[in-house]
């Protein structure tokens, strides 16, 4: 919360801001234009040299119109800059161009997102996700993954796994550390994390969760892999508060899934999870927080994508404060033993044990 207890800007940097937000949309798709068409890369290609809008419209087979009014937008955002009516890159331009979580939080936002968050008020209203209308009749967006466009899906997939990505490497040690052999991965998606698991620890056995559609998909990946004698999977609805998780296991591991419950079902997941641990067994949970990140822009780019669990995953979801979810941990009956922060990008490691 401490970037947010003060107002740090003055009344003109507010109501330019303002004028931001009121354009959001225009800036956002002329800046992915700019990228998508080319003209981004043209223009950094030609170094401090720069190229003038002829140029650039001959490089990238387009209207010497349809050129300018990028460039013209792009100069108010900072993407180009302009001098003797030749255009260079600037520094935001760059990172459009080059950095990869911008790269991945952009796709991800007009890919998946964009068309759908036109019915957020509806979604704010019923509690549903009003804008996955856009891809079709599910209740979820979990449930329709697998039969999402292929460029919606390689877009929503890179979102997913960007961040658990670059926290598994750093995760696997805390997780193993004390000789854990058995765990039972639920929300285990493509199976990132069990991969990841068995290459780190030759003596695991996971066995992944999930709806079928999703096991279907990290089935085919292990058996290419050659792991089915390490892991096992279990196709479950988890929002079926009838259905009981298996004992037996040293651990359960859930890594930005819970995210994708409103907190009257994180209590119930994780109630279930209590019945299927034996005293000694523990729930890991792994999660990105906003009000335990680093830097502004971090708690930024989380509360913005709980907008996308509310018109388009499930519509009663986000991404939660630690406070709030710490609330659910506990009122299902379990202390937090260890929790480690700043894991990766943005990640908290969560260890929990029965309350005694």
């Amino acid at each position: 919360m401490k970037f947010f207890s003060k107002d740090k800007r003055s009344a003109f940097e507010s109501k330019e801001m303002a004028q931001w937000i009121a354009f959001g949309p225009a800036i956002f798709q002329a800046a992915r234009v700019l990228r998508n068409s080319g003209i981004l890369q043209v223009i950094d290609d030609s170094g401090t040299t720069g190229l003038t809008n002829e140029e650039i419209a001959a490089k990238v087979n387009l209207s010497e119109y349809g050129v300018r009014v990028l460039l013209e937008s792009g100069l108010g955002l900072g993407l180009v800059l302009v001098n003797d009516k030749k255009y260079t890159l600037g520094k935001t331009g760059y990172f459009i161009l080059h950095d990869p979580l911008t790269i991945t939080n952009m796709d991800f936002m007009h890919d998946v997102n964009y068309k759908g968050l036109f019915y957020l008020d509806e979604s704010i209203e019923t509690g549903k996700p009003a804008g996955l209308k856009e891809f079709g009749n599910w209740k979820t967006i979990y449930e329709g993954l697998s039969q999402l466009p292929p460029h919606v899906q390689k877009s929503w997939f890179s979102f997913d796994h960007y961040f658990s990505d670059d926290a598994f490497p750093r995760v696997l040690p805390m997780v193993y550390k004390d000789g854990i052999k058995k765990i039972l991965d639920i929300g285990g998606n493509t199976g990132k994390w069990a991969i990841a698991s068995t290459k780190y620890d030759p003596g695991v056995h996971i066995t992944i969760m999930d709806l079928p559609g999703q096991l279907n998909v990290a089935r085919q990946r292990i058996e290419e892999l050659g792991l089915t004698d390490r892991v096992d999977f279990l196709p479950v609805n988890i929002l079926d508060e009838t259905v009981k998780f298996p004992k037996g296991f040293d651990v359960i591991w859930m890594s930005q899934f819970l995210d994708c419950f409103s907190e009257a079902e994180i209590v119930s997941i994780l109630k279930r999870c209590y019945e299927a641990l034996d005293e000694n067994g523990q729930v890991m949970i792994l999660e990105p927080y906003w009000d335990r990140q680093k830097f502004e822009i971090a708690a930024f780019c989380l509360q913005q994508t709980s907008i996308y669990f509310t018109a388009l995953a499930n519509g009663n979801s986000q991404m939660y404060s630690a406070e709030i979810f710490i609330k659910c941990i506990k009122e299902a009956g379990f202390d937090i033993v260890e929790e480690k922060d700043h894991i990766g990008l943005s990640q908290t490691l969560l260890k929990c044990k029965k309350r005694k």
